[in-house]
This record gives structure tokens, sequence and C-alpha cells, in this order.
């Protein structure tokens, strides 16, 4: 076991915990603040020795799901190898939802919580940040793999501002599952 302590990986979190570099029940604390399945591209922004905003950005990461492959190898592996009260949730919601964006982001969110739950110690805390958007569907992903009476609060982060459009009532608020 290669020793991770104090480490920082880059890149996709489910091949860093599947590999070999966090034991499992090891970790004290996760937050866990992850893509909000926004349909957007983030950029990392520069900005020009003027504070001008640079047109040289980089995209970060793009917050867009789709079923395809990726997807329906990580349900198959969540159905037959994961939790068997995840496996029929995942199954009900993909009945339900059908294989579209936001069932792709439930499925990669699921299979990655299930190997949070692996390197989480007994005694360790998860806090997963999200919005309103699919807070409701990841807060049974939750129970599916960590038992509800292991939920301890819903905390409501209240912003500034809303991100939304003028033509209807702006997301004012992320939640935070504990």
């Amino acid at each position: 076991m290669t020793a991770w302590k104090n480490q920082l990986y880059f890149g996709d979190n489910l091949s860093i915990l599947r590999g070999q570099y966090i034991p499992a029940e090891s970790v004290d604390l996760i937050y866990l603040d992850p893509p909000f399945n926004s349909n957007a591209t983030y950029n990392v922004l520069f900005a020009e020795k003027s504070g001008e905003k640079s047109a040289a950005q980089i995209t970060a990461f793009e917050d867009t799901w789709q079923w395809g492959v990726e997807a329906e190898a990580a349900y198959r592996d969540v159905v037959t190898l994961g939790p068997r009260k995840l496996a029929d949730l995942l199954q009900a919601l993909r009945s339900f939802l059908g294989r579209n964006n936001m069932m792709a982001y439930l499925t990669m969110m699921a299979v990655r919580l299930v190997e949070l739950h692996r390197v989480l110690k007994p005694t360790g805390s998860i806090y997963l940040h999200c919005d309103p958007t699919a807070s409701h569907y990841l807060k049974l992903i939750l129970d599916a793999i960590f038992t509800p009476r292991n939920f301890r609060n819903e905390i409501i982060w209240k912003r500034t501002f809303s991100h939304g459009s003028s033509k209807r009532y702006g997301p004012l608020h992320d939640i935070i599952f504990f």
C-alpha cells in the first residue's frame, strides 16, 4: 500500500479511490463538492496585467452528463457489485427517469459514493455539497449507501445572489448533506 498522507491527486477521483492509494476505513473527513449537473462548461479564468479577463482561458471541466458507454458501465458496476439497496434504488430510478443526463449524473455519483464509503472510517464524516437540481435523488443514494440512521443534517447554504434567469425565481441556496 502506498503512503498517501498529505498527497494531492489530480484527475478523476474514481480511479484514485479504486487504485492502491487510499486504504479502506482510513479517512476521517470527506467534503465532496462535485459538479452539480448544471450543463455548463467551467473555465479557469486568467486576468491580464491590466486586470481585464484574458482571452486565453483553459476549460477546467464540463459539467455535462450524457447516458453513454461510461454511464452504462458504471450502472452495471453498481447494480452487480454494489450494495443491494443501492442497486435496487438505481434500477428504480432508471425505470422512472430513463437513460438521460440526470440518470448518467446520478450513476456517476453513486459509483463514487460507494468508494468514498469504503475509505471512510466508521467514525468518519462525509459532507456532500449539491444544489436543488439533484439533491432529492442524491439523498436517496446516500441513504442507500450509508443508511438513513447515519444522516445527521441538511445544511442550507444561502447565497447572496441567484444564478437563475430573471424569468423565474432564481435559486438562492445550495445544500450540504452531513
